[in-house]
């Protein structure tokens, strides 16, 4: 098949996966023009209309509904030779789909997508960010970046570090309302709950001689963990966080520990991960070169008692 060809069915495929020409245009980083320009090559090739277009809206024809399995068939195979040939050279090029959860967002991933961009300069990279479970076979991603803990799946898991959860408040919000001096005293106070992806009924803490079950009765409910965050960091109440996101903020003096000789862990007492999740298969070296980048950010977690985010 001509290249030509593959490039607009490239086009094809990914308006028809973002049901838009702007949007589809910035993920392959192209513009508008070009992608409809290569769409209507693709029409007049096949001979039939493959996109039903309106001021706001586009949808794939019935003729684009049979034609999309086949696109992605041909550009699978396309992928598929190119990461051979890119595993010969030791090259890295192409493009990265995956989401994270979006607190990830916030400094560390951008500078790690950096640092690895300078290495890659011949990889594309396009992350969705948010802290809802999407499914990367069903998406098509390379990859899902996951915090808490692994569920079993038809998809692979890849560790990328292990981290501890407790409880954090503002000074502020601790001087105006009290310390707690027990897990049952957290009843008096504000508390907030992340609800991404799903909503806790109980919070599970461990020390090393006790195990409580609590049962939350929150004050405030958020679907982003950044929202928890900052509304900790604001005084709002006292929050569930990652270690690794909240100790820099310890050390700064902008939170305090709450009930610090406990630790939250699933019920049957395991700590969280973050880790990777992605359909069975060898990975293209551009995933997982980057994939071992994020580990190797792990890895200085476990080096270090906190990081500076």
């Amino acid at each position: 098949m001509a290249l030509d060809m593959l490039g607009e069915l490239e086009a094809f495929a990914t308006v028809a996966r973002k049901r838009s020409f702007v949007a589809a245009a910035r993920t392959l980083g192209r513009s508008p023009s070009a992608l409809t320009r290569a769409v209507q090559a693709l029409e007049e090739s096949v001979g039939v209309k493959l996109f039903n277009r309106s001021s706001n809206a586009v949808s794939l024809t019935e003729a684009g509904e049979r034609l999309m399995p086949h696109a992605y068939k041909m550009l699978d195979l396309q992928r598929e030779a190119d990461e051979d040939l890119a595993g010969l050279s030791g090259l890295a090029y192409g493009w990265i789909r995956f989401s994270a959860p979006e607190f990830l967002g916030h400094g560390v991933l951008p500078r790690l997508i950096a640092q690895y961009s300078e290495r890659y300069p011949d990889v594309n990279v396009d992350v969705i960010f948010t802290d809802e479970l999407i499914d990367p076979a069903k998406s098509k991603l390379d990859f899902s970046i996951r915090g808490a803990f692994a569920q079993s799946s038809d998809l692979i898991g890849y560790p990328l570090w292990n981290y501890s959860r407790y409880l954090y408040a503002s000074p502020g919000y601790l001087e105006r309302r009290g310390m707690p001096d027990s897990i049952e005293a957290l009843e008096a106070h504000s508390l907030i709950l992340h609800t991404a992806p799903r909503i806790l009924k109980e919070w599970n803490f461990r020390s090393e001689e006790q195990a409580i079950s609590f049962r939350v009765h929150p004050k405030f409910r958020f679907s982003s963990g950044s929202a928890v965050f900052q509304a900790a960091l604001a005084g709002v109440g006292i929050a569930r966080l990652a270690d690794w996101m909240a100790e820099p903020e310890v050390e700064a003096g902008r939170l305090l520990r709450v009930c610090p000789e406990f630790k939250l862990t699933s019920s049957g007492g395991e700590s969280p991960q973050m880790h990777a999740v992605y359909p069975a298969g060898n990975l293209p070296l551009r995933v997982k070169s980057l994939l071992d980048m994020i580990r190797g950010f792990g890895d200085s977690l476990g080096r270090k008692h906190a990081v500076t985010l």
